[in-house]
């Protein structure tokens, strides 16, 4: 059984015939999109590993100011995302995305220039990640909504699936390069490499020459605008599913990662290469799981296919926590965390495409907002949770715990019209999208 649209929605547009639609790989505006976003992506990764080594390392901190460091950088989720969305829905999205680029890449050369004049301290650096992660998230909430307007909607989901499997082998590799750079150059030196792609991924956004359509005016205030959206999200069935499903496996999984790496090295005697390892090959498994997205959706239809998905995350945690020392333990939790990795990639590929669908073109950045705040908001929660109950449980029992809470998103969609949903929605309000995208 298909969706059916929300009140208030536009009425369904008949798709392209399948022979009839475009390709993705001649749609110039979509690969230069495609390129800075991952070229992004990478390099902040490699911020992810050279940060924290800066603060440790070169500038001593303690382990409170870390825990700081870290919590800065995740506020802007909690404190920005829904005025961030707002912004994106009254102006236009390509030049949001290119001043948060701007701004992401202005700061961040700071560090390296502060450390060569010896003047980068703690309070330098916690500003500057105050300053990029607000951008960042500016940047992001103008990009997720831009797509729908960057390519025609039959193309979504092959779209969605082609950025989420680049963005896993990005991150990844931005990771390893981070290593690479920090054993090299040192950390300051390679935060260099960060800056570098926010330059990159403005001058890609800058050369789209597809031609955005202009928001619709918006009455009343910034501040008006934030209440409707997320009014509207939590008004429609389809869109409030989606999002408690998201921010509830976020919470779970954020629980989890807290003390995931510490229960690796320490309990289970895993080795920094070993560590290594199995997280850079599970990272594949996302890429997997987002390419062949939309071909499992067409074979089971994409309410089926995310239920399987979240009723197997759960059950891929057991070896987890089963596990003991030893390479075979090593190898087991390596399969069970890559077919973990498969179906988020998956699961996250096809509800990112519905809610493009769904929204209407004037909320678009409200909605991917009002998404992004709870999962974002609800990682530091999850996070100072998992310290709390870590000390007084124990590791492996608050890992337990973790795993029994992602059994919630997996009753939320349960319990929805979508777990029968047997194709994407054809609905979209966003204005027409130029040749270039139909061609």
């Amino acid at each position: 059984m298909s969706q059916i649209p929300a009140p208030g929605t536009e009425a369904p547009r008949p798709l392209p015939a399948q022979d009839a639609r475009p390709s993705l790989w001649r749609h110039r505006s979509f690969r230069l999109y495609l390129v800075g976003e991952a070229t992004s992506v990478a390099g902040s990764s490699v911020s992810s590993v050279a940060l924290p080594v800066l603060a440790v390392v070169d500038l001593h901190a303690s382990t409170s100011q870390v825990g700081l460091l870290a919590l800065l950088g995740q506020l802007p989720n909690l404190l920005v995302a829904l005025h961030a969305g707002a912004l994106a829905d009254r102006y236009r999205k390509r030049r949001l995305m290119i001043a948060g680029d701007v701004v992401c890449c202005l700061s961040l050369v700071t560090v390296p220039i502060a450390a060569y004049f010896n003047v980068l301290g703690l309070g330098w650096l916690m500003a500057v990640a105050v300053i990029q992660s607000t951008a960042a998230v500016v940047h992001d909430a103008a990009s997720i909504s831009y797509l729908p307007h960057l390519v025609d909607r039959s193309l979504l989901q092959r779209g969605n699936s082609r950025i989420g499997a680049l963005f896993s082998v990005s991150a990844t590799a931005g990771a390893n390069l981070g290593a690479m750079l920090t054993g090299a150059l040192g950390a300051a030196r390679a935060v260099t490499a960060d800056t570098f792609s926010y330059a990159v991924s403005a001058w890609c956004i800058w050369r789209i020459r597809t031609p955005e359509p202009a928001p619709q005016p918006q009455t009343g205030s910034l501040s008006a605008d934030i209440p409707e959206g997320v009014r509207y999200v939590f008004g429609d069935t389809t869109l409030r599913t989606l999002t408690l499903t998201n921010s509830t496996t976020s919470f779970a999984l954020a629980i989890m990662n807290t003390l995931w790496a510490l229960y690796l090295l320490r309990d289970l005697a895993f080795s920094a290469l070993a560590l290594g390892v199995v997280m850079g090959g599970a990272a594949l498994g996302s890429s997997v799981g987002a390419l062949l997205a939309p071909r499992w959706s067409t074979r089971v239809g994409p309410g089926p296919m995310m239920l399987v998905a979240l009723a197997l995350t759960p059950l891929m945690q057991l070896p987890l926590l089963m596990a003991g020392p030893g390479r075979t333990w090593q190898v087991v939790i390596a399969i069970a965390l890559s077919v973990q990795l498969c179906c988020a990639g998956a699961a996250g590929t096809t509800q990112r495409t519905i809610r493009q669908m769904v929204a209407k073109g004037r909320l678009q950045g409200r909605m991917q907002a009002v998404s992004s705040w709870l999962t974002g908001g609800s990682r530091p929660v999850a996070a100072a949770l998992a310290t709390g109950l870590g000390t007084w449980l124990g590791v492996r029992a608050t890992l337990g715990v973790g795993a029994l809470l992602l059994i919630v998103p997996f009753l939320v969609l349960w319990f929805s019209p979508l777990r029968t949903l047997s194709t994407v929605p054809s609905v979209t309000a966003t204005a027409p999208v130029a040749a270039e995208g139909t061609a």
